[in-house]
């Protein structure tokens, strides 16, 4: 792709018409500009996405992929094209508000040691909440359970400015992260064994082990659907989930906490197996049996990954040093503020 922008927005599209329909106009509304320039990544679409693209947003770049490469391919095919010193991955069932660019560039521009940020992300059905994939910065336990500031496990919080400080995080949602072009480029981009499901916090806490920084600016504010692909009712999902955070762990923990903290993950899993299987939810039940089979067969792999790894640091104030799933539960801890992190 000819020509450097300052920034490359980025959606990459499985069969999304309706989403591009929808929010694709906001996109261009508040983004366009001579700096930056908005792609649709098409991961091998049936629907009629690439046509709609091409008769109704013509401005709008395109890259076409023969099959779907799933959310780590894609993206990983689609970015080693483009020439930009900073890419935006934005899902294409996101709307963007005014000004939603500028406070997280201006803020990476002053700090290089930020390799990547996040704006805060709200529901788009329920706009007094933080959404899901998000809310206002990624943060895990730690055991490896992901969670956010504004939504602990299932429960997001209502959003009354109490996240809008910017603020150093684990992980930047995939929803609509901004990262470096060099630093993506440099560690690999996201991991394709992932396919889909915590590639972002896989990239973010490999950046964070290198000593870059991962930052939420809450001045900047998008509105996103959530489980657009994959809903989490899916098995599928449900798989990639369990399988990804093993492969999370055993990449990223220090050397010494490896054993340990996988061995009580194993424990946990099963007793997620147990639950699913005993509420008659066969197909959840046999999709972390798969899961952890899947994990032990790619263990050699992910070691050697990890061995190609460049560690500066591996203690994190943005891991919280206790369970979730035991303070969500026991402890009654269901707003982030509560966890004193």
């Amino acid at each position: 792709m000819s020509g450097k922008y300052k920034t490359a927005i980025v959606i990459l599209n499985w069969n999304g018409k309706k989403f591009l329909e929808q929010f694709l106009p906001s996109v261009i509304k508040f983004s366009q500009s001579e700096e930056n320039q908005i792609i649709v990544a098409d991961n091998g679409s049936s629907d009629n996405s690439v046509s709609f693209l091409k008769e109704k947003f013509p401005e709008v770049k395109l890259l076409l992929f023969d099959k779907n490469y799933g959310f780590t391919g894609g993206y990983n095919k689609a970015l080693q094209q483009i020439d930009a010193e900073y890419f935006i991955l934005l899902n294409s069932d996101v709307e963007v508000s005014e000004n939603w660019i500028t406070p997280i560039i201006e803020l990476m521009d002053k700090d290089k040691t930020i390799a990547a940020a996040m704006p805060k992300i709200i529901s788009y059905h329920n706009n007094k909440k933080f959404e899901y994939a998000g809310a206002s910065g990624g943060f895990i336990d730690k055991f490896g359970y992901p969670f956010c500031r504004g939504r602990i496990l299932e429960h997001t919080e209502e959003d009354k400015a109490q996240y809008n400080d910017v603020r150093d995080i684990l992980w930047a949602s995939g929803a609509a992260m901004f990262v470096r072009a060099d630093l993506y480029k440099q560690f690999g981009g996201l991991d394709d064994d992932f396919f889909a499901h915590m590639e972002e916090i896989d990239l973010c806490w490999r950046l964070k082990n290198a000593g870059y920084r991962i930052i939420v600016n809450p001045n900047s504010l998008v509105y996103h659907v959530g489980g657009g692909t994959l809903p989490n009712n899916n098995p599928h999902k449900i798989y990639l989930n369990f399988r990804n955070n093993l492969f999370l762990l055993l990449k990223n923990l220090p050397k010494q906490k490896i054993i340990p903290i996988i061995f009580i993950r194993l424990i946990l899993d099963g007793l997620s197996g147990i639950v699913y299987l005993f509420s008659f939810k066969f197909s959840f039940f046999f999709a972390v049996l798969k899961a952890h089979f899947s994990f032990y067969f790619n263990i050699g792999k992910m070691f050697r990954k990890r061995n190609n790894l460049l560690v500066k640091k591996h203690y994190h104030k943005e891991i919280y040093q206790k369970s979730i799933i035991f303070s969500y539960f026991l402890k009654k801890k269901d707003t982030f503020d509560k966890l004193k992190l």
